[in-house]
């Protein structure tokens, strides 16, 4: 790289870092029960050093995310108690090795320029930053892609076995993330198909299949840990994917038709309403960066239509639509960020292809070196700033965004950390949700703050969950603090009807009931 193509990639990079780790121990707010449960799953997988390859509780989760948590959590909990920090910090170095590796595969397809716009449009998304701040595995998916094509692509262009392993690796990998990296493999059928075609038109057919062999057997072995758990536990296979799937519908074909077109519009239109995922409805795609896409993607498109084929333009359209997939075959909630998140680096890509060859065009204006520089660092501040204001203002500050992550649940765990030891504190959880161990999935959330999830700590804490219909359970000792994970009438009725003499204190978030 010249002088001022790498001065410019770690300048990006420090943006990169900042716009993921400020503040992240304080945005997002609270920790969302699925955060949780990967967090509580960690802590009990170092206690029992029992570390899974899928846990099957919550609809089932691929386990390297939750066991890579599991190490973090070890190193972090020598110096303090379990926080929702600790858990999304490691999601924060997948988000940034994934906009370095976004760099060098863009490089690889195109050159040195698009690779800088696309690397910085990725830097600062808010899209990409969000996903990169929240404890969900699926942000593996798009790091695992964009190292494993970046390294395919070298191997099969250098003839080298060095690249096709470390390509499998991460290939093998992706398949022990989130669900949605399990339609890339027809990614990787294309690019196989076309450089088959290649190495035969050279004669290099065999040196091919050398290198295929080499790939494929890597990642057999890698996934086969995986394989083997869903030969023997196939109902985990689909998990949650069955029960929102568009085959469950009445008219399949027209609900992928709807979702396959409420996707494409999520960049630049309509996007994810979710507050955990998106702001407000509101595009994927900052304003500009949504125009560099169309102008990216329509450049592709033109080739294609006027036959000037070329891998780069192939790689990416297939890119886009097998990775739109995952959200396109389902029909709640769409358009869905957290299924499409394996479009991130197709899109961003585009986006930096669109940006370029709008540089390009400043070129052939009549306007002086200097100015169009000035022109070019002013689109870049704006992106910057409308991406920044839009996450740590906008969204950090919103009241929606503190309910969607459970903010109320995360007090309710610091206020049980500040009593003491010998006081008897019961959690009486009166909030839906999936069963873990008969308990609802929000309660996870005070329990990896508490760090209680496991029999021995919940005991030596001295703190209980109950269900509402369970309240009859407590014995009415000389002491105990009760506290309902949500504010609603009927559980503060039922309280008051089953303790006359207990004692009521009102938080804004939660309610203490106390009986001295």
């Amino acid at each position: 790289m010249g002088k001022k193509i790498c001065f410019l990639f770690f300048f990006i990079l420090i943006i990169a870092l900042f716009f993921r780790l400020w503040n992240i121990n304080k945005i997002p707010p609270g920790l969302y029960s699925d955060e949780a449960i990967n967090g509580n799953d960690a802590l009990i997988a170092l206690q029992t050093c029992n570390f899974k390859v899928f846990y099957p509780e919550n609809n089932g989760r691929e386990g390297l995310f939750i066991n890579i948590e599991a190490l973090f959590l070890k190193f972090f909990l020598l110096f303090d108690s379990p926080q929702p920090w600790m858990l999304r910090i490691v999601s924060a170095i997948f988000g940034i090795l994934t906009t370095i590796g976004l760099f060098f595969l863009t490089k690889q397809l195109f050159n040195k320029e698009v690779a800088i716009y696309s690397f910085f449009l990725l830097a600062v998304s808010f899209w990409h930053i969000n996903f990169s701040r929240i404890g969900f595995r699926a942000i593996m998916v798009s790091f695992c892609l964009v190292w494993a094509f970046y390294f395919l692509l070298r191997a099969l262009e250098k003839h080298d076995w060095k690249n096709i392993i470390a390509s499998a690796i991460f290939f093998g990998i992706g398949f022990h993330t989130y669900i949605a990296f399990r339609v890339a493999p027809l990614i990787m059928f294309i690019v196989f198909v076309y450089y088959f075609l290649i190495y035969r038109r050279q004669k290099n057919l065999k040196i091919f299949w050398k290198l295929f062999l080499i790939w494929i057997s890597v990642v057999f072995l890698i996934v086969l840990p995986m394989g083997l758990y869903f030969l023997n536990h196939p109902q985990d296979f689909l998990g949650r994917s069955t029960q929102v799937s568009i085959f469950n519908t009445a008219y399949p074909l027209w609900e992928f038709i709807k979702s396959f077109l409420k996707t494409l519009i999520m960049f630049n239109f309509f996007g994810d309403c979710n507050w955990r995922h998106n702001y407000s409805c509101r595009p994927q795609l900052d304003i500009i960066t949504g125009i560099f896409f169309l102008i990216g993607l329509i450049l592709i498109i033109k080739k294609l239509i006027r036959r000037q084929i070329e891998f780069s333009s192939i790689f990416l359209i297939v890119w886009f639509l097998v990775m739109i997939l995952p959200a396109a075959l389902t029909y709640e909630s769409v358009p869905h960020a957290l299924r499409s998140i394996g479009l991130i680096p197709a899109v961003f890509i585009f986006s930096g292809l669109g940006f370029y060859n709008f540089s390009r065009w400043l070129d052939s204006r009549p306007v002086s070196t200097k100015n169009r520089s000035f022109i070019l660092i002013i689109i870049c501040f704006i992106i910057l700033s409308l991406n920044y204001l839009q996450y740590f203002q906008k969204w950090a500050k919103n009241s929606n965004t503190y309910n969607a992550f459970n903010g109320n649940y995360y007090q309710i765990g610091k206020y049980l950390n500040s009593l003491p030891l010998s006081q008897l504190k019961i959690v009486l959880v009166n909030a839906d949700g999936i069963l873990v161990n008969d308990i609802p999935m929000p309660a996870q959330t005070v329990m990896f703050i508490t760090n209680t999830y496991a029999e021995k700590n919940q005991k030596e804490k001295n703190l209980f969950y109950l269900l509402p219909n369970q309240i009859d359970l407590v014995n009415q000792p000389s002491s105990f603090v009760l506290i309902p994970l949500e504010k609603k009438e009927e559980t503060k009725n039922l309280i008051l009807q089953s303790f006359p003499t207990i004692n009521f204190r009102e938080y804004s978030d939660f309610w203490v009931f106390q009986l001295q």
